[in-house]
């Protein structure tokens, strides 16, 4: 990734952090919305701008540049020996994924059956694994990009094309927040390659808006996967480890 790239990632990051939007941003640069939405994703800003914007974030240049050198560190894709722990344990894999989900570790412990000291286990594991960086207070950080992505035929995918795939297909996509489309016909090779493009591009988009919802609380967002379909899901594996609510005593 160039380093322009890099700065204008670690400047959305930022921005996110602060939860300030699009517009704050183009009212301080005195241009329109729909013109600094397309600063960012041509990673065409000015060092001036890139200092107009810094000023609005409380934050100095070299502090962005310091913080783009941490995120260089980040991993884009584990070893084939870390997928392999992570598949071997579904526990694991639960505080892994919902730490990628910005999850906090109380929150996770809160929801699934797992207890604190067992919690405290599997973040040491992450942590070793350097998926995270484990910090006072049970706080983490993660060590993954947001441009991570699992090997391709790797335990991972073969977990979710074994168990996951036909659970998550397995509904009429008619319900709240559920779309499914399929589309089928001649193309050329110049619109089969404008299509995936086009299928790239939502993902970026998809990732953006993930990111934005993290500043949410936990009660006003939900597990989502998107294969050009989308439905509130969870698989059964971890919906297995969900706490039961205690009953009502009389």
């Amino acid at each position: 990734m160039s380093q322009t790239k890099l700065i204008v990632e670690t400047l959305k990051q930022e921005l996110r952090k602060q939860g300030i939007n699009y517009r704050q941003v183009a009212q301080t640069l005195g241009l329109s919305e729909a013109s600094v939405k397309r600063l960012f994703a041509e990673n065409s800003f000015t060092l001036e701008r890139i200092g107009q914007v810094c000023e609005l974030l409380h934050l100095e240049i070299s502090d962005l540049i310091h913080q783009m050198e941490k995120n260089i560190d980040l991993i884009n894709q584990l070893t084939l020996e870390q997928e392999t722990e992570l598949v071997s344990d579904i526990k694991l894999l639960l505080m892994a994924h919902f730490l990628m989900n910005k999850l906090e570790f109380s929150e996770i412990i809160d929801i699934y059956d797992i207890s604190e000291t067992e919690g405290i286990r599997l973040l040491a594991r992450l942590d070793r694994m350097k998926i995270i960086e484990l910090q006072p207070g049970n706080r983490v950080r993660l060590m993954i990009s947001k441009h991570f992505q699992l090997i391709t035929g790797g335990p991972i995918q073969r977990l979710y094309a074994q168990k996951l795939q036909s659970e998550f297909f397995n509904s009429s996509f008619n319900h709240g927040g559920e779309f499914r489309i399929y589309v089928s016909g001649m193309f050329s090779r110049d619109a089969n390659a404008e299509v995936i493009r086009k299928i790239k591009r939502l993902a970026e988009d998809a990732h953006e808006l993930r990111d934005d919802s993290d500043n949410l609380p936990l009660e006003e967002r939900f597990g989502c996967s998107l294969i050009l379909a989308i439905r509130p899901w969870e698989p059964k594996i971890f919906d297995a480890l969900r706490r039961q609510p205690n009953p009502k005593a009389f």
